[in-house]
């Protein structure tokens, strides 16, 4: 590709120059000599806010923004500065440009995307979160609807989370599913036609996408256009582990319970806690899948070094009511009483959907049977009245392996589981692999 400046003037030069390396007072004094400049753009007609955002130069693109400059510029790709701050992770960039009224509904003329498919495929989870989160406060929510800019295809027919599932993502695949992603929507032209993002995840081999999939209902039994599952495309690509979580003849995964959607506020930190323990759950059931095979699954990240010393000094009043056997951790609103995030799971995966209605019925407190109004983290104290932090990994597990053995279905079901790749960065252009226009450099000689 052809390289160098469209106008060779030394001011020119030294504007892009000052901006990619930062040197605001520089840029100040060329721009207060020859105002114009502003407006002047370099190969691939790239402004001086482009760069500023793709370098993450924070003052200097605000001093851009306070000058008046369209935060909306377009590059020859149709790209746009916020664009650029999302495939390169510059948080700071994305947040004020969305602050300027940068419009996120944008799409380039390369892919057909978004900032938030960018933000997706690069994995910039806090880029994409910050995204998602003006997307529901901004003219977005009203003029489009927030469901429906989540799941925004490219020119491709990829949604984010197809694109984050295909990228090895899973903080971001996390954020697009709990943000209301539709985890079984099918593709058009991307990768291949019908894919789901479960296929895209088994072909890319990531096992964490993979189990924050089927964590959230992925339907193991999906086919793409040509007929196969997701268990087919991980053995095609070599993925064995993948296969065998996959594979249609092994357990159910748990699922993230519909009736949790029904709590009118689900506090953070609890929601959290019940994630984790929904995730550690399905993790014991990878080992009993992959036992005996070659393939190995990573262990849970916590320690359980020094677990029974600290869950000795906790009092008997703390473990939970139903299975005698966790600490409490979430605490229910408005009763107050108190259980463990495993039983919690359990209680709403055993409120299954009325056949007559389809509806989900509110989870009631199993000691009250009250409804469950909100779900907070519970304050867990020692014998000596001294509070505990219920995210320590010391209190993660019990004193005694978790058995539900004894009682419902649902809770034993829960227990047994230089230039302008200097000057713009990478990702300015476009190349063909593998059915996918991906971005290269260009290069701007100085």
């Amino acid at each position: 590709m052809g390289q160098g400046l469209s106008c060779g003037t030394n001011d020119e030069h030294g504007l892009f120059s000052a901006v990619q390396h930062g040197d605001l007072e520089t840029v100040e004094a060329v721009l207060d000599k020859n105002p114009s400049l502003i407006h002047h753009t370099v190969y691939d007609r790239y402004s001086v806010l482009h760069v500023a955002a793709a370098n993450g130069q924070i003052e200097i693109l605000s001093m851009l923004l306070s000058r008046s400059v369209n935060p909306d510029l377009s590059n020859r790709h149709k790209q746009t500065p916020l664009m650029l701050a999302a495939m390169h992770g510059k948080i700071n960039c994305v947040q004020k440009l969305i602050e300027a009224g940068a419009n996120i509904l944008k799409f380039d003329s390369v892919n057909g995307r978004t900032c938030l498919h960018y933000a997706a495929y690069y994995g910039h989870s806090d880029c994409l979160k910050v995204i998602l989160s003006a997307a529901r406060t901004n003219h977005v929510a009203v003029s489009w609807g927030y469901s429906r800019f989540v799941n925004i295809r490219d020119g491709k027919g990829a949604t984010p989370l197809h694109l984050a599932a295909r990228q090895r993502r899973p903080e971001c695949v996390h954020a697009l599913l709990d943000s209301g992603a539709l985890v079984c929507a099918s593709t058009g032209g991307y990768g291949f036609p019908g894919s789901t993002p479960l296929h895209l995840a088994a072909r890319g081999g990531s096992l964490d996408c993979v189990r924050e999939l089927l964590a959230w209902g992925a339907d193991r039994l999906n086919r793409d256009a040509s007929g196969r599952i997701p268990y087919t495309v991980a053995l095609r690509h070599n993925h064995g582990a993948c296969a065998a979580l996959l594979n249609p003849s092994s357990a159910e995964p748990l699922v993230w319970p519909s009736p949790l959607k029904l709590i009118s506020e689900l506090n953070q930190e609890a929601k959290v806690l019940l994630e984790r323990a929904l995730m550690e759950a399905n993790r014991e059931r990878e080992k009993s899948i992959l036992k005996g095979t070659s393939f190995s699954v990573a262990s849970p990240s916590h320690s359980d070094t020094g677990t029974d010393d600290n869950v000795s000094e906790i009092s008997d009043t703390e473990l939970c009511g139903i299975c005698f056997d966790q600490v409490c951790t979430i605490e229910v609103q408005p009763c107050g009483h108190q259980m463990c995030a495993q039983c919690t799971l359990a209680l709403c995966c055993h409120n299954k959907p009325n056949p007559m209605t389809a509806t989900v019925a509110i989870p009631a407190c199993p000691f009250c049977r009250s409804s469950i109004v909100q779900l907070i983290v519970a304050k867990v104290k020692t014998e000596n009245s001294i509070e505990l932090d219920v995210n320590s990994p010391k209190l993660r597990k019990s004193r005694r392996s978790w058995n539900l053995n004894e009682g419902s279905s649902s809770f034993k079901g829960l227990g047994a589981v230089g230039s302008i790749s200097k000057i713009v960065g990478r990702g300015s252009g476009r190349i063909a692999i593998e059915n996918e226009w991906i971005d290269k450099p260009v290069g701007l000689d100085t």
